[in-house]
């Protein structure tokens, strides 16, 4: 027995770097890697705000004495929540989601997690775990919501927030810290931006299109800049927020209006004076297009152009133009009203 470990030994010493001890012999079928559980199909389950979403997950067979567990990895800290717990004919619901989400159950083998009135922070990598003893598995599955990225920083000019401003800065305005995913995504679709910003995970990055001296030189790729996970207090920087489709409408009224009196504009109108990821979602998914600078909530002047034309700002790309903070005593613009 000595010999045959002092044997292993030495062959592990000296195999080839390229080689692997856990490499099975040709021809060999790989062993499944789930034996309750099937595969999903589509491992991304994609969707809108508001909507109902289903996160499958079958059983092929059913163990003896079994649990099946759903949790949520949250990016901000990587730990996961748990969801739901079922042993088959009873379960529990757990945490912030818990009056949203229920299992399917169409069959006596279908754990498939249901939620409800989709919100923006459900998006993220779940775990439909079945517990079983020693014969624990589990399949990964994705929410993707569609939506859209947009910079955002507040009245008093750039890099102002820290970490915790920045995510509440996004949620005063209907939206939320964009995760990496998203704004990758957003750079993939043409989002330029020089001003660094906070993401939900704790880093900050800006995404580059057209490589210029201004942001980070000529001589860089274009990409997704990253300057990494900086200091949640200290740090100081903007922020990208990510919304999703609305549960209402945004329109615009017309007038000579200074802030006060859009928002009462609104209120006659039986609304409320619109917040920027309300825009913006109205904009991404109702292709409203104004030419009109109009008043939003948070004292900002912008209009929404899906179809770029001379007379509107000049600029080649659909998006959502901005004149910035101006005074709000100004009269000199509509305002953008949402009704729910």
């Amino acid at each position: 027995m000595h010999k045959l470990l002092l044997l292993g030994c030495l062959w592990l010493l000296t195999a080839p770097p390229t080689s692997s001890i856990f490499q099975r012999p040709t021809g060999t079928p790989a062993p499944p890697r789930l034996q309750y559980l099937l595969e999903p199909l589509h491992s991304t389950v994609h969707t809108q705000r508001g909507a109902t979403a289903t996160l499958p997950c079958v059983l092929r067979a059913l163990p003896r004495n079994y649990r099946v567990k759903w949790s949520k990895v949250e990016p901000a800290n990587y730990r996961e929540s748990i969801i739901i717990i079922t042993n088959g004919l009873y379960h529990k619901n757990y945490g912030p989601l818990s009056p949203r989400v229920r299992l399917r159950h169409s069959h006596r083998y279908d754990a498939s997690l249901t939620i409800t009135d989709v919100a923006l922070e459900d998006e993220g990598r779940y775990r439909c775990q079945l517990v079983n003893g020693l014969e624990d598995e589990s399949v990964s599955l994705t929410l993707h919501l569609e939506g859209v990225v947009f910079p955002y920083q507040p009245s008093n000019g750039r890099y102002k927030f820290n970490y915790h401003e920045a995510k509440r800065a996004c949620e005063q305005q209907d939206s939320r810290l964009a995760t990496y995913q998203q704004l990758y995504k957003a750079w993939t679709e043409g989002l330029d931006w020089c001003n660094a910003g906070w993401i939900l995970d704790g880093t900050v990055h800006y995404p580059i299109i057209n490589s210029r001296e201004p942001c980070g030189g000529r001589l860089l790729l274009p990409g997704v800049r990253t300057y990494g996970a900086r200091d949640k207090q200290k740090d100081r920087f903007d922020a990208f927020c990510f919304t999703s489709a609305l549960q209402g409408q945004v329109y615009f009224i017309r007038g000579h209006l200074n802030f006060k009196e859009a928002g009462q504009a609104c209120r006659n109108h039986g609304a409320a004076i619109a917040k920027v990821g309300q825009l913006y979602s109205a904009w991404k998914f109702s292709q409203l297009d104004r030419c009109d600078g109009g008043w939003l909530a948070d004292g900002s002047v912008r209009y929404p152009i899906t179809t770029p034309r001379e007379r509107c700002g000049g600029l080649p790309d659909p998006g959502v133009r901005t004149f910035g903070f101006p005074s709000k005593e100004m009269r000199t613009y509509g305002t953008y009203c949402f009704v729910g």
